[in-house]
């Protein structure tokens, strides 16, 4: 065993490219330290149909302890459900919920300070798939680094991170995504990893980073985070069988089964560990595929027969062997000057990296480069142009000698343009809740600043479309020529659109759940046209009501009040009849005074205002703000 473990550094050395630390100098070095760590969770008793379901607490995580000093990488070894991710967000400062124990940081509690030098990559690679691989880390830098450094300093240092970590070959291409051709799996890892060095963590975390990848590719990622823990950091890592090159890396090893700890120390020494308590391996093999085996509790003794172990043994001795490591003279290396440094930076330093005006900025014009991809889709374009054609083509020429064609028309473009902002809105959050959450944990940004440019940035395509439509439409249909009465309908239209976009982002923020929202949105707005006025003129008192929330009840008013006058005739079976006496307008109660549209237009601007406050508290209330 010796011999092969000899060998395998060899070959380890041989292949591992020096990686200059070129940004952790003059970096707070972190000792990571976790004693007697329980997690709980609450979980139903009973079927679906039972009505009086039990609670229990199930313990996650059982007095997991140990600790990880600068310049190691700890590796947490487990089958699936063993509670390593669990233990990882503990860890991260990112788990909620009934957490018991001690996780210290150079023996202190999680903080402000100490998050802004903690990084965290999650399993899945939740990265924009329209930027490039440098867009993504300079619009990374650009948020996450502080206003001391100035702006051609950050992009500096994505630069750097990019050389650091080997990505110069695709610097220039889209990320990409399952749907969409760009970079390969470990170039889009290491962009996730990448995002983390931005920020120069004294602490690093990693959930399954060699996930989905080859042999090669998991080498070059842990070879990688090997350098950058020589050079001073603090690593903690998650992973599910990594291979004997891999595991050699790892200065120590922490195995988990079933929330208790198995083992706890370098991993170097663990075969000689287990040996010395009655389990040797009977041949050479890999050692991570021997800790597997006894975390499933199976033991392969030298006649190849397979017994079960008791894995409370194990606990037991770990318990003892954790014991011996964990001393308080792993702290000795803080003094009580960087102890009294820490805090004066922590009570001294900003709550948040940059400003609200530059992280607007910057959130602008990334969701813009990421968005014009989707938002100025062909087919949305097309779309729009070949439902103008079609109404234009319809309604061609009308006049107001067929009143009731038009105000047939009036209605149908409220109702399409009603439907369509509404169902682009709604996908809006439930699509970017994983980057939301991810970004807003690192303390990157403000939420009001995130919805803020979310808004704005779909402005432009929101509003040009609707132009684009009424451009065509309204001159092919024969509405009214004069200039005054075509602003009117735009501006009523455009109005109308923002509405419609307000209740879509409500409704997506609010469920969550993109069948869920799309299901009530169109039971929402069918049951807003059924009360507009056109379809029903005569409406129970009873449910009258429902006409004073509805948009296209107060945009169809507006709409006739762009197109025609109280005093304005049209022709009708006794001659001429005033247009405010047509069936379709006097039913609807309105009434061709100033006074009425202004109260109109004034409901549809709070209903705009009033969708978007409904959206951002639901964004607050689904947990995604500052903690």
């Amino acid at each position: 065993m010796d011999h092969l473990q000899h060998q395998e550094m060899v070959d380890i050395e041989s292949q591992t490219v020096e990686i200059p630390d070129i940004l952790h100098k003059g970096k707070r070095q972190v000792i990571l330290k976790f004693d007697n760590v329980v997690y709980k969770i609450k979980t139903k008793k009973g079927g679906v149909f039972v009505k009086n379901k039990e609670t229990e607490e199930k313990e996650i995580l059982k007095g997991v302890k140990g600790v990880v000093e600068p310049g190691e990488m700890l590796a947490m070894l487990g089958p699936s459900g063993s509670g390593k991710t669990t233990l990882l967000t503990a860890l991260g400062g990112r788990l909620r919920g009934k957490l018991y124990g001690s996780i210290t940081y150079n023996g202190e509690a999680f903080s402000n300070s100490m998050k802004r030098n903690t990084g965290f990559v999650t399993q899945d690679d939740v990265l924009y798939p329209h930027l490039t691989v440098t867009e993504t880390l300079v619009f990374t830098a650009l948020l996450r680094l502080p206003n001391t450094i100035s702006k051609e300093e950050k992009v500096k240092k994505a630069k750097d991170v990019i050389d650091q970590l080997g990505l110069t070959k695709c610097k220039d291409s889209i990320v990409g995504s399952p749907f969409l051709r760009g970079v390969s799996g470990g170039e889009r890892k290491r962009v996730s990893i990448g995002q983390e060095m931005l920020i120069n963590p004294s602490l690093l975390f990693l959930d399954e980073p060699t996930s989905g990848l080859d042999s090669t590719t998991a080498q070059r990622i842990v070879s990688t985070l090997w350098e950058l823990a020589c050079g001073g950091r603090t690593i903690v890592m998650t992973i599910h069988q990594p291979s004997s090159r891999l595991y050699y890396l790892f200065h120590k090893v922490l195995l988990l089964s079933e929330g208790n700890s198995l083992y706890f120390g370098k991993g170097s020494e663990a075969i000689e560990y287990f040996s010395n308590i009655g389990y040797a391996p009977a041949l050479a093999m890999n050692p991570a595929d021997f800790l597997l085996d006894l975390a499933n509790g199976i033991y392969t003794d030298e006649s190849n027969t397979d017994h079960a172990i008791d894995k409370q043994k194990l606990v037991s001795m770990c318990k003892i062997n954790c014991a011996a490591q964990l001393k308080p003279a792993a702290l000795e290396g803080i003094n009580d000057s960087s102890k009294s440094q820490n805090r004066f930076q922590e009570k001294g330093s900003e709550k948040w990296p940059t400003s609200w005006s530059q992280q607007f900025t910057v959130l602008l014009r990334r969701d813009i480069k990421e968005r014009r991809h989707e938002s100025f889709s062909a087919l949305r374009v097309a779309q729009v142009f070949v439902v103008a054609l079609i109404s234009g083509l319809l309604w061609y020429k009308s006049d107001i000698s067929h009143l009731q064609d038009q105000i047939g028309l009036l209605f149908f473009v409220s109702g399409f343009w009603g439907f369509f902002p509404l169902f682009q809105a709604i996908f809006t959050f439930p699509q970017e809740l994983l980057m939301l959450e991810k970004e807003r944990s690192s303390g990157m940004y403000r939420l009001s600043s995130y919805f803020m440019s979310r808004v704005v940035a779909d402005l432009p395509m929101e509003l040009s479309l609707p132009t684009i439509f009424i451009l065509i439409t309204y001159w092919m249909a024969g509405l009214k020529g004069k200039l005054l009465n075509f602003l009117y309908t735009l501006l009523t239209l455009l109005l109308h659109v923002l509405v419609s976009q307000g209740l879509g982002l409500a409704l997506g923020a609010t469920v969550m759940d993109q069948k869920a929202a799309t299901t009530l949105a169109s039971v929402l707005m069918l049951c807003f046209l059924l009360a507009g006025g056109f379809y029903v003129q005569h409406v129970p008192v009873f449910i009258s009501w429902v006409k004073y929330i509805s948009i296209n009840y107060y945009n169809y008013q507006l709409f006739i009040a762009s197109q025609y006058s109280d005093g304005e005739t049209y022709p009708c079976s006794t001659g001429q009849c005033r247009v405010a006496e047509f069936p379709s307008i006097k039913q609807t109660g309105f009434h061709f005074n100033l006074q009425e549209q202004v109260m109109a237009a004034s409901a549809l601007v709070i209903m705009m205002i009033g969708y978007r406050l409904i959206a951002y508290v639901a964004l607050m209330r689904i947990g995604v703000t500052k903690k």
